[in-house]
């Protein structure tokens, strides 16, 4: 497969980006993504060129540090995947390829393709977690009923990675859907209810703070979310943050 690729190529932060043209061969439908873009680095260091930096982990799906929007849509053309689940052959011989970072002002550029994500762990920390103590004091799994359609859509919200796909396909670079998943994925448990007052409130407040934008429920963020985290946790979250303001 004969492919073009034009990549965004930015030193640092602090300097102006611009798209670069690659011409590449010999590509694969079986290579992933993100096997294709190490065949380029190869040829650009051999070449003695400086290879395209972009991120990534695990490349099995759960680690979400692969991402990059891909002919304008985070993690490219399929659906419930990550960039490194993206197979060449959703591409066509001949074809143009335009690989950018993630597009949000909460989200700079550190290098080429790779954003600084350090805003969403800000918001889990304000407020994504537990103060039960279980260090030493272990208790059964069971030993707090739990209704299955709530353990399971506690579950559903859990899956979110963290990747930012909701944020890049947002046209206001909303973090709605992912501050919503890790709020329900604590509101719908009873070991979350405790703190349930300060969690919504913290992790909105840090959310505003970071400069992300407001949600207008286009329902973008779920379409492109490679887990199909619900735009029902959105919906959730209102309700918390509301019920949380009428307590507070």
């Amino acid at each position: 497969m004969k492919l073009t690729l034009k990549i965004w190529r930015q030193k640092d932060a602090s300097s102006s980006g611009k798209m670069v043209e690659y011409p590449i061969n010999g590509i694969e439908g079986d290579m992933s993504f993100l096997e294709m873009l190490d065949v380029l680095n190869e040829e650009l260091i051999n070449k003695g060129d400086e290879p395209v930096e972009f991120d990534h982990d695990c490349r099995e799906g759960i680690c979400g540090t692969c991402s990059m929007q891909i002919n304008g849509e985070p993690h490219g053309p399929d659906r419930l995947i990550t960039t490194c689940q993206l197979h060449m052959r959703k591409f066509n011989d001949g074809d143009t390829i335009v690989i950018e970072p993630f597009r949000a002002k909460a989200f700079p550029v550190i290098k080429d393709l790779i954003v600084d994500r350090t805003a969403f762990e800000r918001i889990q920390q304000a407020g994504g977690y537990i103060s039960v103590n279980t260090s030493g004091n272990t208790v059964d799994a069971n030993a707090i009923p739990i209704n299955k359609h709530a353990a399971d859509e506690a579950m559903d919200a859990a899956a979110c990675i963290g990747c930012g796909a909701c944020v890049a396909a947002c046209k206001n670079a909303s973090a709605m859907l992912f501050t919503a998943a890790k709020v329900s994925q604590f509101a719908l448990l009873p070991q979350g209810r405790v703190e349930a007052v300060d969690r919504v409130q913290n992790m909105v407040r840090q959310m505003d703070l970071e400069g992300f934008g407001n949600c207008t429920n286009t329902g973008a963020c779920e379409v492109e979310c490679p887990k199909g985290i619900s735009l029902e946790n959105i919906a959730r979250l209102n309700r918390e943050y509301l019920s949380a303001s009428v307590k507070g």
